[in-house]
Order: C-alpha cells, then structure tokens, then sequence
C-alpha cells in the first residue's frame, strides 16, 4: 500500500525523502506527541503533563492524532492503530506531502536529519548530570531555562553577520590601529600631523571605553545563545542550556 501511495505522490511531482511508517495505538502515540513526537527525551515532569493532557483529550472525544511526522532523513511517521483504511491510505498521502514540504522548503534546510540520535543522546547526558549533581537540582535549572525557551531567533540560521568596520571609508590605520588619511609618503607629515594622529588616537580610546561599558555590544535577540555564551554558570548548566535551546 505504501509504494502505491508514494507512486501517485511522485506522479503528481513530489518530492521527498524515503518515509517509514510505526502504526501505533492511541496510548502509544499520545506517548509520542508528548514527547513532540520522538520516541525519547530528556526526563521532566512537563511531558508527562502533555501526556495526561493529550490522553484525556483523546478519551472524552476532544481530539485525536491521525498522524505524526519527524523532518528526518529518513522521515519517521506515525499512524494510529484503529484508523480505517481510506483514512489510513488519505494519511500517507499526507505525509508525502509533508516530507516533501521539508525536503524542499529553504525555511527546513538547516534542519538537523539526525535529530532523533541528538534527543536520545541529550537524553542520556540529562541523566548523567542527574546521578552526578541530583535529580531535584537539574530538574529545577531545566524549569528555569524552560520559563526562556521561547527567547531565541529562528532566523539566526540564516543571518550571515559581517563584522562591522570602523573609521572613514578613506581611512588606513597605523600599527596602533589609528586612522590615519591616506596620503603620499612626502605628504603625510602635512596630512597627517601628529596633533591630528593624537585626536584621533584618544578618540578610538574613548569609542573602546563605551563599547566596554555597553554589554553586549550589539543588541541580542537569541538571549538563550547569550547566556550560553556570557552567563557565569557551570558547565552542566551550560550543557541544559544548549539542550532546551
């Protein structure tokens, strides 16, 4: 049924990465969606809290998770177990439409394929961090850094920052880093007195000491990649940052 379904996708012009299927029952895959639709994460009390949440959606008739689908490379997705079979045929030609959506779409191409081998091994390293230093204190930092989460910049993958440059355009720079105007070697004592080369001098001594006291230099908007960088914390710390960003 699968190649057949794939066969009137590609007909139609899509284009998309090999897909494998996990038929599930509704228990395993409110399972699943809480976990954001990996088959492991790191352990916190908040997916439990998604689960028992999308379990009793399911079970008082207020919702119900036809399909799920991880942008992998291969592409996992999940198919209820009870479904009947125009729905599951209906399913996977929606899911072949995903897959092709972030096979082809720019917003995707960043997108770590393997992201299912990262969450296992964040997995592993949560669990580490909790033998070594207790599970309440790691349990309680990751419940901090969740109040942030929502503080990055998704474009940042795509944003190419060019270092900026000081002084005029027409400006070369002595060994001392002072702008200095561009002149002819017999001119430059006259284009270039001492007095000025001082003024300038004290002048790129005054720009360091503001830019020193404005911290960062520049305004951040991914705060989460601030702190990993700048925030006086441990390194495990350090390692729960990067895993919730």
């Amino acid at each position: 049924m699968q190649e057949e379904i794939e066969g009137h996708a590609k007909a139609y012009g899509l284009d998309f990465f090999p897909i494998i299927y996990e038929v599930l029952d509704y228990k395993t895959m409110n399972e699943v969606a809480a976990y954001g639709g990996f088959p492991t994460r790191y352990p916190h009390w908040r997916f439990g809290m998604d689960y028992e949440q999308l379990a009793k959606g399911y079970e008082w008739g207020l919702q119900k998770i036809y399909e799920m689908v991880i942008n992998t490379n291969p592409a996992y997705a999940y198919l209820l177990e009870g479904n009947s079979l125009v729905d599951q045929k209906t399913v996977m030609g929606h899911v072949c439409a995903h897959v092709d959506f972030f096979k082809n779409n720019y917003y995707f191409s960043k997108t770590n394929r393997k992201m299912i081998d990262g969450m296992a091994n964040h997995a592993a390293l949560v669990r580490r961090h909790m033998a070594r230093h207790g599970q309440d204190v790691v349990e309680d930092f990751i419940d901090t850094c969740l109040t942030l989460e929502n503080l990055i910049d998704p474009m940042s993958p795509y944003i190419t920052r060019q270092p900026a440059k000081s002084g005029e355009e027409d400006d070369d720079e002595d060994e001392d880093g002072v702008p200095r105007l561009r002149a002819k070697q017999y001119m430059d004592k006259f284009i270039n007195p001492p007095e000025y080369l001082e003024a300038q001098r004290k002048k790129k001594e005054e720009e360091k000491k503001k830019l020193r006291r404005r911290f960062p230099e520049e305004p951040q908007r991914d705060v989460l990649s601030f702190l990993i960088q700048n925030a006086p914390i441990d390194s495990w710390q350090r390692d729960i940052l990067e895993i919730v960003r």
